[in-house]
């Protein structure tokens, strides 16, 4: 889950990293009270979760004199279809200078990858492709606590003094908030000191609970609700729906479609020894996608019963036409179920994901 940037900060000022003076509001009203703690020129900043926000009109410059105005006007709009109900009422930094530093997960080596630019701002993804070497990179072990000095010293180069231990600090919040990345872009110097003019910080679904975070900001409704059953669920932008037990099943099904022309709706796992009630649960989710014209349901019976699958298919009762191949345990009866319904079976994953792209075209 993504923190947002006043969240994100918050972590970083805890751990010893400057940030700027601010204030987060929900109405434009309550910055008044603040003016003169945050200073004369102020940014104000729309909290949203999506990227890109400045360029959208997310983030607008203001003054004392005008600020409650400006942030009554970006109150009022919405940044890439999202409305802005939190701002982040910030001290403009008299900036100096601009680095980039972000911590992530090489997935390769298993380990933290540590990335710092002398040159940083909102163009890094074009200075990572045009000038790769204006990047360097070290790979930290993952239960080191903090960085050596020696590693320190060549991610840091002739940057100022400030920065060595900003960058050990980012490290050791990396670690202990289970995140899968936690940038700070611009990291700039100022004759204050070195600021983290902007952070981002993405934890770990999987640690959620362990970091105290009862509620995944970053899943739909529907994700929500897939969650709530215990589903391995994952929205895409197609129009087949899509339901099988086993991740590689399930994933074999979305290569197939593709294969064959068509997009699937969604990835939805229902896991080993699924009863009819979760099937049921499994297929209405699934309906529920305004996309979604048909659905293929592919599950083999081991610990699942085929019939127990026919029956959660029925009870569905939705509107949309459900193909499906069933094999294993109980497979006859649970064929025999859904031919007195009038469901169509089909033999082989092939033959239904076939029929599915046929439907939809």
């Amino acid at each position: 889950m993504k923190l947002r940037e006043y969240e994100a900060k918050k972590v970083l000022k805890d751990s010893g990293i400057p940030v700027p003076a601010g204030v987060l509001i929900r109405s434009a009203d309550e910055l008044a009270a603040h003016l003169d703690e945050i200073g004369e020129t102020i940014v104000l900043k729309a909290q949203v979760d999506v990227g890109g926000r400045g360029k959208a009109g997310g983030i607008l410059m203001a003054d004392k004199g005008n600020a409650v105005t400006v942030a009554r006007d970006l109150f009022g709009k919405q940044i890439k279809g999202l409305p802005v109900r939190e701002i982040l009422a910030e001290q403009k930094l008299d900036i100096r200078h601009e680095y980039y530093l972000s911590i992530t997960v090489d997935r390769a080596r298993k380990a933290p990858l540590i990335l710092f630019s002398d040159i940083g701002g909102v163009e890094i993804e074009t200075t990572a492709q045009e000038r790769p070497d204006a990047i360097r990179r070290a790979v930290a072990m993952p239960l080191m606590r903090d960085l050596p000095p020696f590693m320190l010293r060549e991610l840091a180069g002739n940057a100022s003094g400030d920065v060595a231990p900003i960058i050990n600090k980012l490290y050791r919040i990396f670690c202990e908030k289970d995140a899968l990345l936690a940038e700070i872009n611009p990291l700039v110097v100022t004759p204050q000191g070195v600021f983290a003019a902007d952070a981002k910080i993405i934890v770990d679904d999987n640690a959620l609970a362990r970091q105290g975070i009862k509620v995944n900001r970053d899943l739909s409704e529907r994700e929500r609700e897939a969650e709530k059953h215990g589903f391995s669920y994952v929205e895409l932008d197609g129009s087949i729906g899509v339901i099988g037990n086993g991740a590689g099943l399930t994933m074999s099904t979305l290569d197939l479609i593709e294969y064959y022309g068509g997009r699937a709706a969604n990835f939805l796992d229902v896991g080993g020894g699924a009863e009819s009630e979760r099937v049921m649960n499994a297929v209405r989710l699934v309906a529920s996608v305004p996309s979604v014209k048909v659905i293929v349901v592919n599950l083999l019976g081991g610990i699942t019963r085929c019939d127990d699958v026919a029956r959660g298919i029925i009870a569905a009762g939705i509107s949309q036409k459900v193909i499906v191949r069933l094999a294993g345990t109980n497979e006859a009866e649970g064929r025999k179920l859904l031919f007195e319904k009038g469901y169509e079976m089909l033999d082989t994953m092939d033959l239904v994901v076939k029929k599915a792209v046929e439907v939809v075209a």
